[in-house]
């Protein structure tokens, strides 16, 4: 065993708190990556990414919001949303338009193929349900605790 064999022996797993498998991030990092792959092929049916979908979900939820509210719901910066949002425009799922009253804000409008779009993503949230293989309310709990912990790692920024 040579210097640096021993020293890399030694520093292996003499810290639990550093093991990859001990840490919180990498159990949310990767089951995020597990959830987008899960999407993905019943986003393809709908042609839409999966940061396409999250924008269309908050304007299925209220058509006519503005990129900085649609932004703020996402927890994203306006400026990295725009592409995205240029990208449905393209695609006939949306309209972006300037407000009236201030030209510096951008109006998004859900178009007829947009809506007709939400009719046929109705059936993902079911799927995924069936993919994580718990039940709705432990589902719920998931979520309930996964949000406090947003709210709290928000809390100390």
């Amino acid at each position: 065993m040579n210097a640096n064999e021993s020293s890399t022996t030694a520093g292996a797993g003499s810290c639990e708190n550093l093991l990859l498998d001990n840490q919180l991030c990498f159990a949310l990092y990767s089951t995020s990556l597990m959830m987008t792959k899960v999407y993905k092929p019943l986003l393809q049916e709908l042609n839409l990414t999966y940061p396409q979908y999250l924008a269309m979900l908050v304007l299925w939820e209220g058509d006519g919001l503005t990129v900085g509210e649609v932004s703020t719901r996402l927890l994203t910066d306006p400026g990295s949303l725009t592409p995205l949002l240029k990208r449905l425009e393209t695609e006939g799922l949306i309209s972006r338009t300037r407000s009236k009253e201030d030209e510096r804000v951008v109006l998004l409008h859900l178009t007829k193929q947009g809506k007709v779009l939400h009719q046929k993503a109705q059936r993902i949230p079911q799927c995924i349900l069936a993919a994580s293989g718990i039940t709705v309310e432990q589902l719920k709990a998931l979520q309930k605790d996964l949000l406090g912990l947003r709210g709290s790692l928000h809390d100390s920024l």
